[in-house]
């Protein structure tokens, strides 16, 4: 569980209440629907956070600054999902997505400033992790721009089973920067 330095931080969803009703609202939400795909109904959502709570692979996260819930996070296992097989991955390699769900929030700089929050605190709070992978749609060029302003390497366009994919990695170290030509 990464520890977020403030102004923010970072709590594990949960599949009813608030938590619940946050997600299915911001998913479907149009600046989030276009980007992230999942405008799903609640009941579905109530499954998804439940499954990903019920195994190892994923946790969900509601994100909130100073004390205000903005935003959705998934942590998930990158050696262990369809990521895998497009580059070298590692065991303890983790994935990162990410959505603002608070329009007040969107386009001010927000979802850059969790995305770093995370990934100090999942380095700080899993020393074999080497690196967290991003790996927004090809189009999404808002990601695109804040992956590379945030210091994550670009390895190339990558094709998933649901979308095609541009795939970036921030290593711990430069020597952990996976080579997709190898």
């Amino acid at each position: 569980m990464p520890v977020l330095a403030p102004p923010f931080s970072a709590r594990v969803a949960r599949p009813h209440g608030e938590d619940l009703d946050l997600v299915h609202r911001w998913m479907n939400l149009p600046h989030v629907a276009e980007s992230y795909d999942q405008a799903w109904t609640r009941e579905r959502w109530a499954d998804e956070i439940a499954g990903q709570l019920a195994g190892d692979y994923a946790r969900p996260f509601i994100v909130e600054l100073d004390g205000r819930p903005i935003a959705y996070v998934e942590l998930y296992r990158a050696a262990r999902d369809v990521l895998a097989g497009t580059y070298p991955a590692r065991s303890h390699d983790v994935g990162f997505h990410i959505a603002i769900g608070e329009t007040d929030s969107v386009g001010r700089g927000v979802g850059g400033r969790i995305f770093r929050a995370f990934i100090d605190g999942v380095f700080a709070a899993e020393p074999e992790c080497t690196r967290l992978m991003s790996e927004p749609d090809f189009r999404n060029q808002a990601a695109r721009r804040l992956d590379t302003k945030l210091g994550l390497r670009f390895l190339g366009e990558v094709d998933l089973p649901h979308k095609r994919a541009a795939l970036f990695v921030y290593p711990r170290a430069e020597a952990d920067v996976p080579n997709l030509s190898a």
